[in-house]
Parts: C-alpha cells; structure tokens; sequence
C-alpha cells in the first residue's frame, strides 16, 4: 500500500494538470529504507510528449546524486497519461528499474489542465510484472508510519 500525504497527492495532481497535454513526470524522495514519501521532486519531460515521457538525463543524475547526499531514495516515481486510463503502458513497464518504488500514473484524460476528476492509482514494477496497491492519502503521517 502506498500512504501519501494529501499535499504530496496535490502537489502531484497540480503538475499532472499543469504539463497537459503532455505527460508529467517526476520523483517523490524519502528517507532511504523509510518508504516515506517526503520531498516532491518535480520533473522535466525530456519528450515534451502527450504520449510518452523521458526524464532529462542529466537532471537524473543530478537528482540521483542529490539523494545520495541526503540519504534518500526514490520512493515514489510519477507521470501521468493524457488520453488514457491510468495503468502503466508496455514502455512504462519496461522503463521500471526501481523495484522498491511505488509507480504512481494520473490520467487528465478527462479533466486535461481544468479541475475535475483524475485518476490516481499507484503500481509496483517487478522484473515486469505490474500489481496494482491501495493507496491511503492521509492529512499527515503519523509518527513511525511508512508507506510499505
């Protein structure tokens, strides 16, 4: 199960609505082994793309080097699609190189930039296998909580 805080579902959202109609993409960091959600990473779509997303590689490795530093790691890994159901395509799948992160897709298909209902649905990516998780937004986390 994936525990986000309502600000980082927000903020997620927000960016979602923001890029469309290109897809969004980015990070939430947490403190490496926690699986706590924490820090909203937003990102660059490389692509510029409706339909597929590519994260910049320099900015990766500048991201990647960052956590490093702070000892975090990726725990969420989110972009959203545009014109269809949120459910990782085959390029998602294939894409998927952190076992222990929960992928997170939006879909605007039917609200685009405009407020209305989006889909918010959380995965984990295993050797290509997909399984869809329960997702919990909370207000706050609560002391010790993980999202794991």
């Amino acid at each position: 199960m994936l525990t986000i805080t309502e600000a980082l579902h927000d903020e997620i959202v927000k960016h979602a609505r923001a890029d469309h109609p290109d897809e969004a993409c980015g990070v939430v960091a947490g403190p490496a082994g926690s699986g706590r959600p924490e820090r909203f990473i937003p990102m660059l779509n490389a692509a510029r793309s409706p339909t597929f997303y590519e994260f910049d590689s320099t900015d990766l490795l500048k991201l990647y080097r960052e956590m490093d530093d702070r000892d975090e790691e990726p725990v969420v890994i989110y972009h959203s699609h545009t014109a269809t159901e949120a459910y990782p395509s085959r390029t998602d799948i294939s894409y998927a190189n952190e076992p222990g992160a929960h992928y997170v897709l939006v879909s605007t298909a039917e609200c685009g930039n405009d407020e209305g209902p989006v889909q918010f649905r959380s995965f984990r990516i295993v050797d290509g296998e997909v399984t869809e998780e329960e997702v919990q937004v909370v207000a706050a986390y609560e002391d010790g909580a993980a999202s794991r």
